[in-house]
């Protein structure tokens, strides 16, 4: 029902449109999830020129599959607090991946949240 978020894996840059080509073989992709990352003033982040560059690419590899944005303020942050809260060893909780995953599921959720029909 797309109502929950849960991350998938986390896969090295260079390694994603490859990774995206062999899991569509076997998952019908409806929609990419893109965050978008601002400054706290609400400007685009620097890193934004190579999303853009990214998302050119997914366009012509998933010509017919959807991408929306969706505000990745403060993520990270959240991320790394969940694992404090959730009492995960400090060698954990300084993993790239496993916060960026963690961040990916907040920005699913927080797009799923935002557009989710209310209930009569």
């Amino acid at each position: 029902e797309q109502i929950i978020a849960s991350g998938l894996t986390t896969v090295a840059t260079q390694k994603v449109l490859p990774f995206l080509t062999d899991y569509e073989r076997e998952n019908p992709i409806e929609k990419f999830v893109i965050g978008e990352p601002k400054q706290k003033d609400g400007n685009p982040s620097e890193i934004e020129q190579d999303i853009l560059g990214f998302i050119c690419h997914l366009k012509k590899m998933f010509p017919t599959v959807n991408i929306v944005r969706q505000d990745e303020r403060f993520t990270s942050k959240m991320a790394f607090n969940s694992l404090i809260q959730t009492g995960a060893k400090k060698k954990i909780r300084k993993d790239k991946a496993v916060v960026d995953e963690i961040s990916a599921t907040l920005i699913l959720q927080s797009y799923l949240t935002s557009n989710s029909k209310p209930v009569v």
